[in-house]
């Protein structure tokens, strides 16, 4: 299928070809007819786009700050190539979608093949859209009509934050596609309305639709006007939908309120605020968020869980239905609004004069008859060498574009397919390291016979059962930690070994750094027990981050801290019999800030500290080992220091392993051989982890 995506470094508006998206669980599949594009917004990223380096800094100053503090913990290049990164990611466009649905995933029970919706799906032929962000569309509306529902309800959420009331006078500030709507469904509502705006035709046409609307044109001549019209009382509301990155709006509409007056901001201005506007009038001022309630809420927007009707009254979806009805009843009129409709083929007829554009509203038209778009696209044939054993990825998250592909491709591994749900990071990626099949349906590289081994870099609650699958295929399965995220599934990769002529091997990559192998071979020189003390300054995550839902991530331990798990095991040489845990403040399972306690076999001991509430600026982990009066300290992977004997030190660039660990995996999948970790110890530290937040639940030693 075709999507529209901008490169971030240039601004470049690129029209792609990616695997369609397939159904998912709580998700509708979408075969777009229309789609809106969003002036203002799009606007907005193809300028930043385009902006230099220092323009971007400029915008984002917040970023800057985080890319110093990077600079100081990880070092100038690792910085400058994951803000490489960042750039090299394209961004999907558009956001205002109708279209028919085509397919309906576990769950959802609001909507049926052949329904007519809108979403806030991209500007593709075929969207996947979770269930809370799809309505349907009433059928005395046309699709184009209905495109304009998701910017409506943008326009209705910083309605309903305003709060009018019949008569009330509600000042419009910027009569764009925004303002035009917002204009509209305050005046159907009993509202006084006066719009405002620097574009004769703009005014104009707010004229047309009976709003009341001026002309501004200079500083104080909205102010004046606004007084006028009022009886020199003041606007009870203004809402701000223009963009300008000049303060003088804010201070304007504080001026043109009235006492204790509200503004509400749905647009992007400089906000420098005149303390004296605010404190004199008591204003209040709060900035509208996007649709409405739901908004970047995981659990809403992803997992399909709606807000009770009863205490959240309008959430996202619930303002599309409102906006609808209002189309529908024809208190909304949007058709005058369309400024131009072009085909898909030909949306740079509207991208390329995008910044200097004074259309309204344009809409892209789609293609239904189009051939059915596949899940699988091959984008060219490459020639492997013969009898080599074919790599498959699955996953193209952060990880797996900012690690694990550089290293693969300057290892020249074999890589034919990649997959992701979306296929468009999928996409890039295939193209930058030219792999040339890509895939929005996993079971395409679990299938494919060619195929003989499979990297998984999906979400953690995925990988169990990928595993599984992968296993039972006899393919050779690397697979990015954890393994599981509970018992179950750590039985179900289990069980598919003993049925496997494959292998199984696991991200542990901090085993085969130089740091690790150099003070392991001096451990191993002496059977006296060993004690570990090893500390992850991990950082604070917030609890709403998918790594923190059990379900999904499992939580800090299981996902995160099971890294150092394994590294205990391999320094000690000996597979762990024993845990305590304990946690600072209250107890949860969602405690990140840890001390995980663990008797091996041997007579050795680790104890492990996982916390979140330490400085950004203290390197991320070290290790310490004591034995036989030595003692051994790794900073940051960068450091092996020994104390108490004239061991070989180690120094220099952060590694933390990966490549050495792929470059035996290659050579491991290529020749045979013994596996790169004993499934023993695999499991063991999958056991330690699921001990660890048993412990802090109970309060009690868990023997394994």
């Amino acid at each position: 299928m075709k999507q529209i995506i901008q490169d971030i470094k240039n601004g470049e508006t690129i029209l792609v070809e990616t695997p369609a998206p397939i159904v998912q669980k709580g998700h509708v599949l979408i075969k777009s007819h229309y789609s809106l594009i969003s002036t203002g917004t799009e606007r907005m990223l193809l300028d930043f786009g385009k902006a230099g380096w220092l323009a971007k800094a400029r915008q984002q100053p917040e970023r800057v700050q985080q890319v110093l503090s990077k600079i100081k913990s990880d070092g100038l290049m690792p910085t400058v190539e994951s803000v490489l990164r960042k750039l090299d990611t394209p961004i999907p466009l558009g956001y205002c979608n109708a279209g028919e649905v085509i397919g309906v995933g576990e769950g959802v029970n609001d909507f049926r093949i052949g329904d007519r919706v809108v979403s806030n799906g991209s500007h593709a032929e075929i969207v996947s859209v979770g269930k809370n962000l799809v309505a349907r569309i009433p059928d005395s509306l046309s699709y184009e009509e209905a495109a304009f529902t998701i910017i409506g309800a943008i326009a209705l959420q910083g309605i309903r934050l305003t709060a009018p009331n019949l008569g009330e006078t509600i000042v419009v500030q910027g009569l764009g596609l925004i303002g035009m709507l917002t204009a509209q469904l305050l005046k159907s509502n009993g509202c006084e309305v006066i719009g405002l705006d620097m574009e004769q035709s703009k005014v104009e046409m707010a004229n047309s639709f009976g709003i009341h609307s001026i002309l501004v044109n200079d500083e104080n001549s909205a102010v004046n006007e606004v007084l006028h019209l009022t009886k020199m009382q003041g606007a009870d509301a203004v809402i701000m939908t223009a963009s300008s990155k000049s303060d003088i709006l804010i201070s304007q509409a504080a001026q043109m309120s009235r006492k204790r007056g509200r503004i509400v901001l749905v647009g992007v201005v400089g906000l420098d605020i005149n303390r004296s506007d605010f404190y004199e009038k008591e204003l209040s001022f709060q900035v509208s968020c996007s649709y409405g309630p739901g908004r970047y809420d995981d659990t809403y927007e992803k997992a399909g869980i709606d807000y009770p009707y009863a205490y959240v009254r309008w959430t996202e979806q619930r303002n599309f239905e409102a906006v609808l009805k209002s189309m529908e009843s024809q208190s909304l009129k949007v058709k005058d609004l369309i400024s131009e409709i072009v085909l898909l083929n030909d949306y740079q007829e509207v991208y390329q004069n995008l910044s200097t554009s004074k259309s309204m509203a344009s809409l892209i038209k789609y293609d239904v008859n189009q051939e059915k778009s596949k899940n699988v696209v091959v984008h060219f044939e490459k020639n492997f060498k013969k009898n080599s054993s074919l790599i498959g990825i699955i996953g193209a998250g952060n990880f797996t574009s900012a690690t694990m592909l550089p290293l693969l491709y300057k290892l020249n591994a074999p890589i034919k397919s990649i997959a992701s749900q979306t296929g468009l990071t999928a996409t890039q990626l295939a193209k930058k390291y030219y792999i040339p099949v890509v895939s929005t349906d996993y079971n395409s590289i679990i299938e494919d016979s060619s195929i003989g081994s499979v990297v998984i870099t999906t979400r953690h609650h995925t990988h169990a059962n990928l595993v599984s699958e992968a296993l039972k295929q006899n393919k050779h399965v690397f697979v990015e930690k954890p393994l599981a995220i509970n018992r179950d599934q750590l039985q179900l990769c289990i069980d598919a070994m003993k049925e496997t002529s494959g292998s199984l091997t696991i991200g542990f990559n901090r085993r085969f750094s130089p740091a690790s192998k150099l003070l392991k071979a001096f451990l191993e020189k002496s059977s006296a027990p060993i004690q570990l003390i090893m500390t992850m300054n991990a950082g604070f995550l917030p609890e709403d981050h998918w790594t923190q839902n059990m379900e999904i991530g499992g939580g800090r331990i299981i996902g995160e801290a099971c890294h150092f798990f394994d590294l205990a095991n391999y320094l000690v040489g000996s597979l762990a019999t024993r845990v305590v845990s304990q946690s600072l403040g209250t107890t949860s399972m969602h405690s990140d800030n840890v001390n995980v306690l663990i008797k091996y076999a041997n007579g050795s001991t680790a104890a492990v500290n996982y916390f979140s509430n330490g400085n950004k600026d203290y390197p991320k982990e070290r290790i310490e080992a004591y034995q036989n009066n030595v003692t051994a300290v790794i900073d940051n992977f960068k450091k092996l220091n020994f104390f108490g004997t004239s061991a070989k030190e180690w120094s220099g660039n952060q590694d933390k392993g990966h490549k050495d660990q792929y470059s035996l995996w290659l050579k491991f999948i290529e020749e045979g051989g013994p596996v790169l970790i004993d499934v023993e110890s695999l499991v063991n530290t999958s056991q330690v982890s699921f001990a660890a937040v048993d412990s802090l639940m109970s309060g009690k030693e868990i023997d394994l």
